[in-house]
């Protein structure tokens, strides 16, 4: 490959494409260094990645060896689709105000430009598709060249984009999410599968507006830069790399269907963590 390589995998289910994404990255992938290494660190694994999910809703939905448990992923869902840590975005006309620069949620669902209202562009995309199923105009994006290029972490995720197909007289919705940076191990999987669910949640919002049922197609995750930090290369191959060896995919996998409603019964938990997030005495 004449520079960074190039990688692609395809599979059913969530879990299973993310395993073979790493497993791909961390065989074929270059060694690249990255603007967050310490002197110390190895170069990263590095390559860009297109992550093909053709049923994005099958199970097992989750890998038992992303870093994280079943809580932290609803929370991670919530702040995405429900916003509920947009308040921990921080003033840009404020140079002491230290919080966060940006939640996928405020940009996807109130991405703000100057001297304009909060646009709402997933409400924007369900309404063009509801319109136009097939129009190639129905995305979102979350750069802000006017503060991404300067700003120490810049968004990750760039797009979303969306495009409906009928073969057999259904609505399908098919998604592509393209990132330019993603974290392939510690962070990946939580994004894949919380656009999962926002891809659900857009294909119910069209199915309203249409009065038609629309099924949740293909998810297609691309990243120009998918990597494995060399700063946790131990990690990742002990745990793992290591457990490809030691246990079945079933083992290392879990149904989603079987902790729905231990996610569910944290989200009032989690609601009261996020609003005391914001609370100055905290």
């Amino acid at each position: 490959m004449n520079g960074i390589p190039v990688l692609h995998v395809e599979a059913d289910c969530i879990a299973r494409a993310w395993e073979l994404s790493l497993i791909a990255l961390h065989a074929r992938g270059c060694s690249l260094k990255t603007e967050y290494d310490k002197p110390e660190d190895p170069p990263s694994k590095d390559a860009t990645m297109i992550i093909t999910i053709t049923d994005p809703l099958s199970e097992p939905m989750i890998h038992k060896d992303f870093p994280g448990g079943p809580v932290e992923l609803q929370e991670y869902v919530m702040e995405v689709c429900e916003g509920i840590k947009d308040h921990l975005v921080r003033n840009p006309e404020d140079p002491k105000d230290t919080r966060w620069e940006y939640t996928y949620h405020q940009r996807l669902f109130a991405y703000t430009v100057p001297t304009l209202k909060p646009t709402d562009q997933i409400e924007t995309l369900c309404q063009k598709l509801a319109k136009t199923p097939h129009t190639r105009r129905a995305q979102a994006i979350t750069w802000k060249v006017w503060e991404d290029n300067d700003c120490y972490d810049p968004a990750c995720m760039q797009s979303i984009w969306c495009r409906m197909v009928e073969p057999d007289g259904q609505p399908v919705l098919s998604m592509d999410v393209r990132f330019r940076s993603n974290d392939a191990y510690k962070a990946a999987f939580m994004n894949i599968f919380a656009l999962v669910q926002l891809q659900q949640r857009i294909a119910s919002r069209v199915s309203e507006l249409t009065g038609k049922p629309v099924k949740v197609g293909r998810y297609v995750h691309m990243v120009d830069s998918y990597h494995i930090y060399g700063s946790y290369f131990k990690e990742f191959e002990g745990r793992f790399l290591g457990s490809l060896q030691k246990r079945t995919f079933e083992q290392r996998s879990l149904r989603y269907a079987d902790v729905r409603d231990m996610m569910d019964e944290a989200r009032p938990m989690l609601l009261e963590k996020a609003r005391t997030m914001g609370d100055p005495k905290e």
